[in-house]
């Protein structure tokens, strides 16, 4: 794990170093295992992060900006209770492992001084944030609340004493001496980064083999009479560098950008395989590792209820355009019931009651016609019978149009909030289109719903190398607003044709465009729609002036004239 016992180290040092004497001023809760601490210290503002999620959980400063639910969670309003308004005395590493404490001095309702300890744990599925009472150290409350039935050992409920994780008998690298190492290593019968990893107390796998490689040891096996001095030494050289906070932290990335792993010491494993990026700061190495290496599962994981639900609906409105369609081809079989109604009027006087057919000749192509008859009828009245199955027929045709084409500009609309969702970049995309959802009546409305921006939409916004600048709608509700509000009537307007995607404007500020220009914004559509990872995708692009939003047709659905086509790469648009 690459959040382990000395990067977490690293952190509570910073964090002590910048926070300590610090005002609580805000506290938020953007999600159900996550915290955002805003703190005045000296002149200066921080936001602390607390994440107890399973897959990325971890504490560090951010300066990203957040978004808040409309109401606030109760483990929220706890922490405003207990700890708005007061200071931080210290913030320290529980030994070396990856459990951070943050001792506040506060004031209770009476006007007394207590102290209240937060405490981070970051042990993957098992992490969690507790708040408790530093006299009594009794639990107040914790973001996820652990009962007798999950955990016999230790329970993280209100009113509990506070109980550490078990340290499974592991010594603090703080605490290591030569003589200990030595010890340790006698005692074990497999591989040097093995024993280092088993007995000492928040040292990850990959760092274990770091700890060899720098003492030019062979992790795979033990010598009678390995140099032990050098490994202590390197171990003993890295807890001085987390203590004075001589740190280069480091992030990997592969050939794509997307970051493999990091730590606050080189890698020498790594770095033979992936890109170094190196920082001088450990909240920003951490906030730009998570941020792009989890922001896709993080999106994903926003959006998977939602993507359910689009496509849920959409898998319902597929079946019924299938049962529409085959009505409709049965309702275009009923020419036949005017003919026959026809044939039977022009040959009345040849019918005899009680007869369940009658073959007449077809004036219209010549042949004999066998018409099945309801003995039950007269002659007119089977005529006429079949005049109404026609009628009918001729209706259910008018209807079953006008209920197919809503049924494919719903599914059209859908098809484009599923475009969105997938090339979402951003936890508030995400919910904007959530929200856009519930507008139109898709999704319920939640209890702590995103609350959304009171600032006005931002598009994604690119220039040409020709100066000109495009802007390119996230969803369908900014694709109205960039259309019929944002641009103006000679600027251009593109869009990938039959395709969900985004709408883009490239605006001429009265000029002429290049071809260039054009391609570029075509690229642009095209990138941001559903062919994304296609190569050669159709756009069409024409004037604002000739987009047209019809009456009652859902957010992004227009329709134009005066169109041409292009085709284009969307990788170009990198």
């Amino acid at each position: 794990m690459s959040f382990d016992g000395m990067v977490t180290g690293a952190v509570a040092r910073q964090l002590n170093t910048k926070l300590k004497g610090g005002k609580i001023e805000k506290i938020y809760q953007p999600e159900a295992d996550e915290i955002i601490i805003y703190i005045h210290s000296g002149k200066e503002n921080y936001k602390l992060y607390m994440s107890a999620n399973s897959s990325h959980a971890r504490i560090h400063l951010i300066t990203e900006k957040d978004s808040n639910p409309q109401n606030p969670m109760g483990f929220c309003m706890l922490l405003r209770k207990h700890l708005q308004g007061g200071h931080i005395n210290e913030i320290i590493q529980k030994d070396s492992e990856r459990i951070i404490e943050i001792s506040i001095d506060t004031i209770n309702e009476l006007g007394f001084s207590v102290n209240k300890k937060l405490i981070m744990e970051i042990m993957g599925k098992h992490s969690n944030i507790v708040v408790i009472d530093a006299a009594s150290n009794k639990i107040i409350d914790s973001i996820k609340r652990i009962s007798i039935d999950v955990n016999r050992y230790r329970q993280l409920l209100p009113g509990q004493q506070y109980l550490y994780p078990p340290s499974q008998n592991k010594i603090s690298y703080y605490k290591l001496t030569e003589n200990q190492l030595n010890n340790l290593i006698s005692k074990t019968s497999y591989d040097l980064s093995r024993c280092l990893l088993n007995s000492i107390q928040g040292i990850s796998p990959i760092i274990a083999e770091e700890i060899v490689n720098q003492a030019k040891l062979n992790s795979s096996q033990l010598d009678k009479d390995p140099p032990l001095s050098e490994v202590y030494n390197t171990i003993y050289n890295m807890v001085q560098k987390i203590r004075s906070g001589n740190l280069n932290p480091k992030v990997y990335i592969d050939e794509n950008n997307i970051p493999k792993d990091f730590h606050i010491f080189n890698l020498s494993s790594m770095a033979e395989l992936y890109k170094e990026l190196t920082f001088t700061d450990i909240s920003e190495a951490i906030s730009y590792y998570y941020l792009n290496k989890n922001s896709s599962n993080r999106i994903k994981q926003k959006s998977s209820d939602l993507h359910r639900t689009v496509t849920a609906s959409l898998n319902k409105l597929y079946l019924k355009k299938q049962r529409l369609s085959e009505d409709l081809l049965k309702a275009e079989e009923s020419q036949i019931y005017k003919l026959y109604g026809e044939l039977l009027t022009a040959n009345l006087h040849l019918i005899k009651d009680s007869i369940d057919s009658i073959t007449v000749f077809n004036y219209y192509d010549n042949t004999n016609v066998k018409i099945n008859l309801n003995t039950r009828l007269s002659p007119s009245q089977n005529a006429q019978n079949y005049y109404k199955k026609y009628n009918k027929a001729k209706t259910a045709i008018t209807e079953k149009n006008i209920q197919l084409n809503e049924t494919n500009k719903d599914i059209s609309y859908l098809d484009s909030i599923v475009c969105f969702l997938e090339n979402a970049n951003t936890i508030e995309e995400i919910e904007e289109v959530r929200q856009e959802l519930i507008e139109g009546g898709y999704l319920r409305k939640r209890k702590n719903n995103y609350k959304p921006a009171k600032s006005k939409s931002l598009p994604y916004s690119y220039m040409t190398k020709d100066g000109f600048k495009i802007l390119v709608g996230r969803n369908n509700k900014e694709n109205d607003i960039l259309t019929f509000k944002t641009a103006d009537r000679k600027d251009i307007w593109f869009h990938t044709k039959d395709i969900p995607g985004s709408h883009v404007i490239l605006f001429t500020e009265g000029k002429s465009i290049s071809d260039n220009s054009i391609l570029e914004a075509a690229s642009l559509a095209a990138y941001h729609s559903k062919g994304r990872n296609s190569e050669n995708v159709p756009v069409d692009y024409t004037k604002v002036k000739y987009v047209k939003k019809p009456s009652g047709a859902k957010p992004g659905m227009v329709i134009f004239t005066n169109n041409k086509t292009i085709y284009v790469n969307p990788k170009d648009a990198k």
